[in-house]
């Protein structure tokens, strides 16, 4: 098993999860931490609020890319060059500090006799984007779940993001952007694709 399933395997695995009422006192204890009055009135429902906020934000884990992938469709008229959809924009948090990843992916596929429909690829990117993440691993996860459920040709993931864990904290660095890049299939190893790709994506025509 390659170090992606084992990943989501973990992350799909049935993790005994607190009650929401263990949720929010977690929160108001976080607000004691950094000097704050859990009862004052502007921080009355604080907790709660968040609490809704982290079900919506981390809603990836209750959701399963192969679902979101569906059907495909195999009337395509002998089509068989790159599928690209780009500027996906996405939210996410680093694991490391639980602050946000804000950026968009680039995604393309080599099509083998079957395509997807285009709003799959954008819900694949949000269900990954939807846990704590590093880039690093939410470009391999989004193309491997794409290459493993359709089986295409391959692969070609680029994601462009400014993570605000450098932004907001440690060397504070504002706009400073990480670009990370995977392949698999007829992209791995083959230059010529993978610059097709590039520029495909930068080509604003």
């Amino acid at each position: 098993m390659d170090a992606f399933a084992k990943r989501n395997d973990k992350l799909q695995s049935d993790i005994e999860r607190p009650s929401r009422q263990e949720a929010e006192d977690a929160v108001r204890t976080l607000l004691r931490f950094i000097g704050e009055d859990v009862d004052r009135e502007g921080l009355l429902d604080t907790p709660k609020r968040v609490v809704k906020a982290y079900s919506e934000m981390f809603g990836g884990y209750d959701k399963d890319p192969e679902d979101a992938l569906g059907r495909t469709f195999e009337e395509v008229a002998g089509y068989d060059d790159i599928v690209l959809v780009r500027d996906i924009p996405f939210h996410s948090h680093c694991e490391h500090h639980m602050v946000p990843i804000i950026g968009k992916a680039h995604v393309a596929y080599l099509p083998d006799g079957k395509v997807l429909g285009l709003s799959k690829i954008a819900r694949v990117v949000d269900i990954f984007a939807n846990r704590l993440q590093t880039q690093e691993a939410l470009t391999a996860q989004v193309a491997h779940a794409i290459h493993n459920t359709l089986r295409p040709l391959g692969v070609a993931v680029m994601i462009e993001a400014e993570h605000m864990c450098m932004a907001m904290r440690g060397i504070r660095k504002q706009g400073s952007t990480t670009l990370t890049t995977t392949f698999t299939g007829q992209f791995k190893g083959d230059a010529a694709a993978q610059a097709r790709f590039i520029s495909m994506i930068r080509d604003r025509g």
